[in-house]
């Protein structure tokens, strides 16, 4: 399999060529209209660049630093469910190309193979995404496998008290793997005192994911997790909410740098992480692109859509008149007006025909 791509679209492309009709629309797909997950793209389109110029930008330090992990790019890979749908190894051609370029991974809960073999398959650390499917004496035991297999920090998603209606997984009359799992009474139950009771079993830090609001985002602060997750499921979940960046904002603000904050939801080009920095994000996530790239060519396609991130971010980087991460500020941002239509795939405009179905 050919890993020259040059773009991420030629990847989408190849990962359209080889995945069925159902695992494209599974990874692919939003929930009902598909309105929040075009709202992603939008909202992150909504906002231009303002680069400054005659600034030094002869060396350019891309790094950062996520939990105290250090990763090449502000750029992770998010939890997805079902990878073995997407390719053979599975959660393991995860974690082997999150260690090959330099990143860390969530390993999803609820993804093949065990979470023991993907935490053995590489040494770099890796964050263990919960799904709570039983009682919490299920959790305790899950969590004891978890810190036995070395994982590094804690994952509780809660943003899927109910699964979303995926309609093209509906009118596939399909569902992954992932879906068939039992135990969605128990998310449904989740509160605030839950949670606390899940962090302190683990003693690991803990990130909560699907945070859409200022007022959980006090809230998770109050609770001292580690981490605030910024996510709408890939507006795979609630229908008709905003995208991940335009709630941002509001996010860093009540978090007042008492967590560090990740952010997901439509992120698909260097730019796109920059954006999300420049508006107070420690580092981005990515889920569909992700899969894409498992789906084109798995572990080397997946290190190759890396690879292609961090020279987009480089040079948007030196273009805008930055060196470092840190020197990102909401100054280097406006707001403007999108050009086009906006789907999941408008970032790519060589596409054939613009969007693959």
């Amino acid at each position: 399999m050919p890993v020259d791509f040059v773009s991420n679209q030629e990847v989408i492309v190849q990962a359209r060529r080889n995945l069925s009709q159902n695992v494209w629309d599974y990874l692919t797909g939003g929930a009902e209209s598909e309105t929040t997950m075009c709202r992603n793209r939008f909202g992150l389109d909504s906002l231009g660049f303002r680069p400054r110029v005659l600034v030094d930008v002869s060396h350019i330090d891309a790094s950062t630093t996520f939990l105290g992990h250090k990763l090449r790019i502000p750029v992770m890979l998010a939890p997805i469910g079902s990878l073995q749908i997407i390719t053979p190894e599975g959660a393991v051609a995860v974690a082997k190309a999150a260690h090959e370029f330099g990143t860390l991974n969530f390993v999803s809960s609820v993804t093949q193979p065990s979470l023991e073999e993907t935490a053995a398959a590489s040494p770099r650390a890796k964050i263990f995404q919960l799904y709570v499917q039983g009682d919490m004496y299920w959790v305790e035991a899950l969590l004891t496998r978890a810190k036995n297999a070395g994982y590094q920090a804690l994952c509780l998603t809660v943003d899927t008290a109910y699964y979303g209606r995926r309609e093209r997984q509906m009118m596939d009359r399909w569902l992954p793997p992932s879906r068939r799992m039992t135990g969605y009474e128990h998310r449904a139950a989740l509160t605030w005192e839950m949670m606390d009771a899940i962090k302190e079993m683990a003693g690991l830090p803990f990130v909560l994911k699907g945070v859409a609001t200022a007022e959980d985002a006090a809230l998770a602060v109050q609770h001292g997790v580690s981490a605030v997750y910024v996510s709408n499921h890939g507006g795979r979940q609630l229908d008709h909410g905003r995208g991940t960046i335009e709630m941002l904002p509001e996010i860093v603000a009540a978090v007042a740098g008492k967590a560090e904050i990740v952010l997901d939801g439509g992120i698909t080009r260097g730019s796109d992480v920059l954006k999300a920095l420049a508006l107070g994000a420690k580092a981005v996530a990515i889920g569909k692109l992700q899969g894409w790239g498992l789906g084109a060519a798995g572990q080397e396609g997946l290190v190759r859509v890396l690879e292609l991130l961090e020279s987009e971010i480089v040079t948007s980087m030196g273009l805008l008149g930055v060196s470092r991460i840190d020197q990102l500020k909401p100054e280097h941002l406006c707001k403007t007006q999108p050009i086009g239509p906006t789907h999941e795939m408008s970032a790519f405009p060589h596409i054939p025909g613009g969007r693959l179905t």
